[in-house]
């Protein structure tokens, strides 16, 4: 297929810049054997106690950086990955050249980063003090160059799942379907026997890199590091053995799981690594039967693994109910719930 197979006309006051006060008062575009508009908080409806949601417990940092160097000129970073305790791979822009060897502050008296070496479009960034302390008292939440407005306070929280584990902060995005997820949702899931299984997804800056090559096989998907544990395995598991539904929180969590089954012959077992599985129509999905996710941007790898689970022509044509009816997009926007078997 072709890049501009993946493209659609959308009206830019549809773009969220601002989260929906209550999480779960997002819309929710169920798209099955046909398309139907409901709230978020509706979705406990149309799951059962044989079913199980796989949700991303990865935390996002607070990557983005601004500094400035010796001689004035201003500098913004944003951290990738953090490599070591002082090290980390960060994307780097600046009003003059920035060199190996040249000194950013980040305030006075403050962290000092030096750029230690060039890699493509990544610079590596040694840190005077360790990485994440910096972080958390110098850093801004990335939100992504769509929202066209400054990181406020209150997106340190909502930014960021109810779910997620601190203790694997490492993601420079939020997984973006977990977003419209809260305690009582959650709650009300566990409570009528609807399970949940946790994996780990680091996003990192790829998520936000259009598909430039033009035909889509050609495009190279970034790396990303997964991780999904015997637990979690075996309640996947047991919910296919029963004939449960496996729900997929996200495109994250659709692309861990879905790369470990690809490394076991179609089957999910325990794993730590890192994944390029890119997910494009023609793709056998092993594991997924549903995916809870948001509304994606043309042109990108997103809208790509969706359409490649839903149907091509199924994924527009909902695009276009959505933007018919006045749904939000991208990261803090509406949700759809792509369940191949709900009329």
């Amino acid at each position: 297929m072709k890049l501009k197979d993946f493209n659609f006309e959308l009206p830019s006051d549809l773009i969220a810049f601002w989260p929906s006060e209550r999480r779960t008062e997002s819309k929710l575009l169920v798209l099955g054997t046909s398309i139907s508009d409901h709230k978020f908080n509706d979705l406990p409806s149309f799951l059962g106690p044989e079913d199980i949601l796989v949700i991303n417990d990865s935390a996002v940092i607070k990557a983005r950086l601004k500094g400035k160097k010796a001689s004035g000129a201003k500098v913004e970073i944003l951290v990738e990955r953090i490599i070591e305790e002082n090290l980390a791979l960060a994307l780097t822009r600046s009003n003059s050249k920035l060199r190996v060897g040249d000194k950013i502050l980040l305030s006075n008296n403050g962290p000092c980063l030096t750029i230690q070496s060039k890699e493509q479009t990544l610079s590596k960034i040694k840190f005077s003090e360790p990485v994440r302390p910096v972080l958390d008292s110098h850093g801004e939440v990335p939100l992504p160059p769509y929202i066209r407005r400054k990181a406020t306070e209150s997106d340190i929280s909502r930014y960021q799942t109810v779910y997620a584990n601190f203790n694997k902060a490492n993601s420079v995005a939020a997984p973006t379907a977990g977003l419209h997820f809260d305690d009582e949702l959650m709650s009300c899931l566990k409570d009528q026997g609807t399970k949940f299984a946790k994996i780990t997804l680091d996003v990192g800056l790829g998520t936000f890199n259009p598909i430039k090559t033009d035909l889509i096989k050609n495009h190279v998907l970034h790396n990303e590091r997964i991780e999904i544990k015997e637990e979690s395995v075996d309640l996947i598991n047991e919910t296919k053995s029963k004939g449960g539904k496996v729900v997929c929180v996200g495109t994250t969590s659709m692309r861990c799981i879905e790369s470990v089954s690809l490394l076991n012959k179609g089957k999910l077992e325990p794993f730590k690594g890192e994944t390029d599985l890119f997910i494009k129509p023609g793709f056998k999905f092993h594991i997924a039967d549903a995916l809870i996710t948001n509304f994606h941007l043309p042109f990108s790898s997103l809208l790509v693994l969706v359409s490649a689970f839903a149907g091509h022509k199924r994924i527009l044509s909902a695009y276009e109910h959505a933007v018919r009816n006045l749904y939000r997009f991208y990261s803090y926007g509406d949700a759809m719930f792509i369940h191949p078997e709900i009329k």
